[in-house]
């Protein structure tokens, strides 16, 4: 039998075109993500938290021009994400569409109008023959797929893991996030790719050379702390994701990172709980994904999420993750080595109640396992800058005395002074 006629009995749904397209003339070599595109934490945001199946093209092009006039855009946030619920039917060649009723103008008509705005765009798939919410999966059309996301300008691609099979005839995630690298790769055009299989098989431990960030575990919800069961999975409020991420740290950095979820900040019902909870994700070096209606944003939280210097922490170029330095079952102190010699120090109330604070630094000396770094305030004087007020808090020569607000974070930049 001709080889052509092999491939076409072994590949019925696609094109043999596509396949020569895919290993003769790749524009980036297989076995490899795109590089360059995520050297600090992916910031934008995505529809699933706050409106889940509820999405729309009017929707998004509503949040694009939001990010761009409250100034979310001009601080760093650059993905807008559909999550699932977009996809239509495949059209009689195997190409992925769009829903119809809900995009009209179709997918390449709003990735054009996203970037017109200094943004980029991002879509949800999955690894499985169906998505969460049984739309077309991926799971034997990843490389039509793939180059479908190139053909509209899609600029990054969360893929999820529902419907992948069960027992010995799961598919192999480190198979199947391999698999659509070397798809997107193909394609040609830059995407990022984030590994959402919660956990279930470390990707922490292959993730990096597969993809940009991968999930750490189970999805979250908006709450502070709290454990809602689904059947076979659970979603985890706030704090009991914070307290799973200390065990990856080492993983992390610059284009590979852990992902905890994306952010509850605008969902939660206090301020100080999502002021918290972007402290702590800023801190954890994670990826700030917001998934609150932007439209209608709350100016205190709009002020949370656009503040420059947390975001700074969250961005700095090191990328490495904050570890703690003291704990107690109501306070704890968390540490994150900043470039230049700096550190950012979070203090995290876990109660329900005001705590007082009266910081003895000399008590918070710490060695860095990870990277050798030395906290030694009897040796070295630091400036304190809080970075929710933008003001000094004056030296390490002095104890940090003040209070901090129940379910809260206080969190500070370390600048070293001179001998």
């Amino acid at each position: 039998m001709p080889c052509s006629q092999q491939l076409k009995n072994h590949l019925p749904r696609f094109h043999l075109l596509l396949f020569l397209l895919a290993f003769a003339g790749a524009p980036a070599s297989f076995g490899e993500k795109f590089a360059g595109i995520a050297d600090t934490p992916p910031m934008g945001w995505n529809s699933w938290n706050h409106y889940e199946c509820e999405i729309d093209e009017n929707l998004v092009r509503e949040t694009a021009d939001a990010m761009v006039a409250n100034g979310m855009r001009d601080a760093g946030y650059l993905y807008v994400n559909l999550d699932d619920c977009w996809q239509g039917e495949r059209d009689k060649d195997g190409f992925i569409r769009a829903d119809a009723a809900r995009f009209p103008s179709g997918m390449k008509a709003l990735a054009d109008y996203v970037h017109s705005k200094g943004l980029k765009i991002g879509l949800y798939s999955d690894a499985g023959k169906m998505t969460c919410a049984k739309r077309p999966g991926s799971q034997g059309y990843e490389y039509q797929d793939a180059l479908q996301y190139s053909r509209w300008g899609i600029d990054y691609l969360k893929y999820d893991w529902c419907h992948t099979g069960e027992g010995e005839a799961q598919r192999n995630a480190r198979e199947a996030y391999s698999t659509i690298r070397d798809a997107l790769n193909a394609a040609g055009r830059p995407v990022i790719l984030s590994i959402c299989e919660w956990g279930g098989s470390k990707p922490w431990e292959w993730g990096a050379e597969v993809g940009h960030l991968w999930r750490t575990g189970p999805d979250i919800v908006n709450c502070w702390q709290c454990q809602y069961g689904h059947g076979i999975w659970d979603s985890l409020g706030v704090l009991n994701i914070f307290d799973q991420q200390e065990a990856y740290r080492s993983y992390a950095g610059p284009g590979h990172w852990n992902d905890p979820d994306m952010l509850e900040v605008g969902n939660l019902p206090t301020l100080s709980e999502n002021r918290a909870h972007f402290a702590l994700w800023a801190m954890l070096a994670a990826p700030l994904i917001v998934g609150t209606d932007l439209v209608n944003l709350d100016e205190n939280v709009l002020k949370v999420l656009t503040n420059k210097d947390v975001i700074a922490v969250n961005q700095d170029k090191l990328g490495i993750q904050a570890f703690g330095i003291f704990k107690t079952p109501t306070i704890d102190y968390w540490a994150k080595p900043l470039d230049g010699g700096d550190w950012a120090i979070a203090i995290l109330n876990r109660t329900d109640e005001p705590r007082e604070i009266h910081a003895n630094w000399p008590v918070f000396n710490a060695v860095d396992d990870l990277t050798g770094r030395v906290l030694d305030f009897y040796r070295d004087k630091y400036a304190i800058k809080d970075l929710w007020t933008g003001k000094s808090a004056g030296t390490t020569a002095e104890p940090l005395k003040t209070t901090i607000d129940a379910r809260d974070v206080l969190i500070y930049r370390f600048s070293l002074q001179p001998q």
